[in-house]
């Protein structure tokens, strides 16, 4: 958890306007400074479940809770909360456009692994290209399917890559700190997809290059959210991908 709470640290408090936790994304709304934000994050849940223990115990009063108080979110065990929380990261996060650059993530890791042994934390939509470009590749996912394997094997081929790609997903359920101290200080470390915190702080935990989200139309995009969208529909309703290098 220093990761986690060395981001929030960092963070400037805000005013919650909206939360809205939708079937795949999770956003949330802060003013902060005079300036509205919006951050991501993927929906995690324990699955539903006729209990009298809801998921959400605010919900419906999150909105009274400053923004660090529900940055706070990330670090419960409650997977629901933990989506809650990175998005208000997300939000809360200072934009420094200076530091940005908008090449496509997917290019950056052919040309990096060229050649060479990667693993991939996470499936991925260009697996099949990178495939063709490595010498050898590997895919960890909780739930393999073809062609992948079990994420428990980390820790016997982390140590052993020279480049890796860790899907953003791994702040939100808390694994993301287990797998950077897996990984050699040699290997080429990248954290991606729209739950990717735009922080420094990463780099100060062995990542290398960074690849997230920044959303742009922040009405559309919770519309989409709320009515169940994946991040192809999100995204063409108002997010830019960025990438921020770690500055050697």
């Amino acid at each position: 958890m220093e990761l986690l709470s060395e981001i929030i640290n960092d963070l400037p408090d805000g005013r919650v306007q909206s939360v809205c936790i939708g079937l795949n994304w999770t956003a949330v709304v802060i003013e902060s400074g005079g300036i509205k934000q919006c951050g991501l994050s993927s929906t995690l849940s324990k699955g539903h479940e006729h209990s009298h223990e809801p998921d959400v115990l605010l919900a419906g009063k999150l909105e009274e809770l400053s923004g660090r108080e529900l940055a706070a979110y990330a670090k419960e065990d409650n997977p629901t909360l933990a989506s809650i929380g990175v998005a208000a990261i997300n939000a809360l996060l200072h934009h420094d456009p200076k530091r940005w650059n908008e090449a496509n993530a997917e290019d950056i890791l052919a040309a990096q692994g060229a050649g060479k042994r990667i693993v991939l934390v996470g499936s991925f939509h260009f697996t099949a290209h990178i495939r063709d470009v490595v010498k050898e590749l590997i895919v960890l996912e909780q739930n393999p399917g073809v062609d992948e394997l079990p994420a428990e094997i980390a820790p016997a081929v982390l140590p052993q890559a020279e480049v890796v790609a860790i899907t953003g997903m791994t702040i939100v359920n808390h694994t993301l700190e287990g797998l950077l101290e897996l990984c050699s200080p040699k290997t080429f470390v990248m954290v991606l997809g729209p739950s990717t915190p735009l922080s420094s702080v990463l780099f100060k935990y062995g990542v290398d290059h960074i690849s997230g989200a920044v959303v742009t139309d922040i009405d559309p995009v919770l519309r989409v959210i709320q009515q169940g969208g994946n991040f192809h529909q999100v995204r063409r309703s108002g997010v830019r991908l960025v990438n921020m290098s770690r500055q050697k």
